[in-house]
């Protein structure tokens, strides 16, 4: 007993919930059983006296007529008899049979304790007319109604008590099985729960069904489930924006620029270290200060608190303040600064901070003085360039039409510097332009001005002239001050220069046109010999377009396959046979006939159009020499000329394997002939390159031999097969004795270097005798042929490549 009411105490302690609804399931379960039970007794008694009722009216029915025979009989024994057949019937316990007119029969006893019903009926006798003869009183006992009621009462109410108690433990058992116990679970769980375990969602011991999650048990946990996730997020969220504000702190704190924050009223509420570090300024000396009054000076004071009002103006206008400031250090040192002044707004959108960010940009003015002076003046010299030149010419023009004075413009190209860069390398090059510059500039007076166009291209310009004659004077002087020699690297060198004059306003009145005039006399000055100036003159607008037609042409030439190839045999000078040919390039433009190489090849090397030429010639001679042996089955070597700007592309060497292994032809066949003038160039690209190419099997060969300065030093140095004779002195061998020496000379050098020898430009017999005797080993000039186009050549090849020269 004692171990039942401990569970039973410890089940009210852990489910007082479910405790509760046991006492109100029983208390109102049994106040309906009472009332139900109470409804069903009465009705029971009810029922039993009404079938009392209903037995004594049976009485009455069935033995009124007998015992009114028996007592109009006078039979006695015959009516007891009836009387105790009525007393064996249930529930009758006393008959009362009063006759007429003083008589009466009574049998059985009224009971003392319980109620009675009785039932009264007279009995009469119907002859020819109604006698009365007595009245019979039946009383009926309750006893029995009673003890079956109370019997019924017992056990009623006994089921009923023992049903709702077992109903009322089964729905506890059930409530407590499918809710109060996830209710403690639930409240477990949210007294275990805190911002520490976020992560472990709340589950519940149910099945996982579409009908769980949709009660309310379902929904509570989805809510609670909601919650945490909610939480957890805030959390995260919090714990992010906390990590924010730190890294944002820190970021104030280290940041590169200088953190100023002022209140509304523009007092200095923070500052950061980067502050301090720039202005020198402690926090504590500046907090609760305005920014315009942190200068020690009282001038300077007061401009900046100017400034400041007019940047505040701004921030209150606009809303933003950017610029730069000339400020000041904590010992007066003054700063470039560029500052960025934005307001701090609140939840509600009103200022309630303002925020300063400086930086010290005193490195970057000082690049953007040195990126002005690199806009306006050329790096190398130092001189103005071309922009700030044009500038100063417009300038010089105004002031000229303003005042009725001249202007002279000269252009100033230097004569075979291009060569001299070639040969001799970049860094020779140059210090040539420094010196050069210095020259010219040292020939002028303080108002005129010397540019560097580019390149060795220089402008002069003489301002405020009263008549041409002053130009000359100047370009005397330059000329004769490029009369010395320069010394590049430890070598004395010899440079001129060509000089173009146009004057303003004889020869134009604006700047492009007279700039336009002055380069054509510049080109004039070159084709008369170099060295020399000349003035602009109406026809040399002629020449300067066709120049300008020429460069026009020239960029689409390639394209529109204006160029051709015209072949020159070479045979040897031994035996007369013929050994291979010289590939030439020619320009044949529909708008201005062919056109010399002189002409073209120059300025395809100054456009570096040169290089995709020179692709197209290589490619075109190799696949010529293939054609040419299918059709004879001679395996003739082709010649090719190599530019320096083409022999310095970096891709050179690569674009000569290309067309050889396009075209199929042997390595050993193709001669790539390199100027005397390249080969001095003693650098190491270009040991690099001719060893690259002498390592694939192409041959080389030096050009125009004896034209440039001496390269019998460098002959050596460098992989070279052949070596070939300028015509210039073949063509006197037979009249100058002197060229005959030198020829012969060259061609005994050749020889002990191991190198075979091509003389060009052999137009007579008697050279080609003379060659012979002197060993030479080709040789190649109008004697054996004229350069022909590739047809032409074809049809020579098939007639002559049998016969002996």
């Amino acid at each position: 007993m004692q171990r039942l009411a401990k569970r039973f105490q410890q089940f009210r302690s852990k489910s007082p919930l479910s405790f509760r609804l046991l006492g109100y399931i029983l208390l109102f379960s049994s106040a309906f059983s009472l009332v139900a039970s109470a409804i069903q007794i009465y009705t029971d008694f009810r029922n039993d006296v009404a079938l009392v009722e209903r037995r004594l009216s049976v009485i009455e029915t069935s033995y009124a007529s007998s015992l009114s025979r028996s007592i109009w009989a006078l039979d006695q024994k015959l009516l007891e008899i009836q009387m105790e057949g009525i007393m064996s019937l249930p529930d009758i316990t006393h008959l009362h049979l009063t006759v007429l007119p003083d008589s009466e029969m009574i049998m059985g006893e009224l009971p003392a304790d319980t109620s009675v019903i009785q039932h009264q009926f007279k009995l009469n006798h119907d002859n020819s007319e109604r006698y009365e003869l007595g009245e019979l009183t039946v009383t009926a006992g309750m006893g029995r109604i009673y003890s079956s009621m109370r019997h019924k009462m017992a056990v009623i109410l006994t089921t009923e008590f023992f049903k709702t108690f077992f109903i009322a433990i089964l729905i506890v058992w059930v409530f407590r099985y499918f809710i109060t116990r996830h209710l403690s679970a639930m409240s477990s769980y949210t007294r275990q729960f805190s911002l520490e375990n976020l992560d472990k969602p709340l589950l519940l011991d149910r099945p996982d069904t579409r009908i769980n999650r949709a009660d309310e048990l379902g929904q509570v946990t989805d809510a609670i489930n909601h919650m945490r996730n909610r939480l957890h997020q805030d959390v995260k969220r919090q714990a992010n924006d906390a990590v924010e504000i730190r890294k944002l702190s820190k970021a104030i704190e280290q940041s590169p620029s200088s953190v100023m924050i002022c209140d509304r009223s523009w007092r200095i509420e923070f500052v950061n270290q980067k502050f301090s570090q720039l202005t020198g300024h402690k926090p504590e000396d500046v907090l609760g200060k305005r920014p315009g009054l942190l200068s020690s000076e009282d001038c300077t004071k007061k401009e900046t608190s100017q400034l400041w009002q007019n940047i505040q103006l701004q921030v209150k206008r606009v809303g933003v303040w950017q610029g730069e400031i000339n400020s000041a250090r904590k010992n007066g040192e003054q700063f470039w600064e560029q500052i960025i002044v934005t307001p701090i707004k609140d939840s509600d959108g009103a200022v309630s901070h303002y925020l300063i960010l400086g930086e010290d940009i005193g490195i970057r003015k000082r690049y953007e003085q040195q990126l002005l002076r690199q806009a306006n003046y050329d790096i190398l010299t130092g001189l103005p360039n071309r922009m700030l030149a044009l500038d100063r010419l417009k300038l010089a023009l105004a002031h000229a039409q303003r005042e009725k004075t001249m202007v002279a413009v000269m252009f100033l190209d230097l004569d075979n510097f291009k060569h001299i860069n070639d040969t001799m390398g970049h860094d020779a090059g140059d210090s040539l332009l420094i010196e050069a510059a210095r020259r010219i500039a040292s020939c002028l007076r303080g108002s005129s001005t010397v540019a560097r166009l580019g390149g060795d291209e220089f402008l002069v310009i003489l301002p405020a002239l009263v008549s041409p004659e002053p130009t000359e004077q100047v370009a005397n002087r330059i000329l004769e001050n490029f009369i010395p020699p320069f010394r590049v690297d430890g070598q004395e060198v010899f440079v001129t220069t060509s000089i173009g004059i146009a004057v303003y306003p004889v020869d134009s009145d604006n700047s492009s046109t007279l700039l336009q005039h002055a380069d054509a006399a510049m080109y004039q000055a070159k084709n008369k010999g170099k060295s020399a100036f000349e003035r602009f003159a109406p026809e040399m607008k002629e020449v300067s377009h066709e120049r300008l037609q020429i460069e026009s042409h020239l960029r689409r030439a390639l394209e529109l396959r204006e160029f051709e190839l015209y072949f020159q045999p070479i045979v040897n000078t031994a035996s007369g046979t013929l050994v291979g040919a010289e590939a030439l390039l020619r320009w044949n433009n529909p708008a201005m006939g062919m056109v010399m190489p002189d002409k073209f090849i120059p300025l395809a090397e100054e456009t570096g159009l040169i290089t995709p030429i020179g692709e197209w010639v290589l490619l075109e001679a190799c696949e010529a020499a293939m054609r040419w042996e299918n059709a004879t089955g001679l395996k003739l070597s082709i010649a090719v000329n190599v530019s320096p700007r083409q022999f310095r592309d970096p891709g050179f060497v690569d674009m000569v394997v290309s067309a050889v292994e396009r075209t199929g032809i042997s390595p050993v066949r193709l001669e790539l002939e390199i100027t005397e003038r390249l080969i001095l160039d003693n650098t190491i690209e270009t040991a690099e390159i001719l060893r690259r190419l002498d390592d694939y099997g192409v041959r080389l060969s030096v050009d125009d031999f004896g034209t440039g300065f001496s390269a019998l030093s460098y002959l050596k140095s460098y992989p070279f097969d052949t070596l070939k004779i300028d015509k210039s002195f073949i063509r006197d061998v037979m009249t100058q004795q002197g060229d005959a020496s030198l020829v012969k000379a060259i061609i005994n050098m050749a020889h002990s270097l191991g190198l075979t020898v091509i003389a060009e430009g052999v137009e007579e017999e008697p050279q080609t005798r003379f060659l012979m005797d002197n060993d030479c080993d080709f040789a190649q000039g109008y004697f054996y042929s004229r350069p022909a186009p590739e047809s032409e050549f074809e049809a020579w090849l098939r007639h002559n490549h049998r016969t002996r020269f």
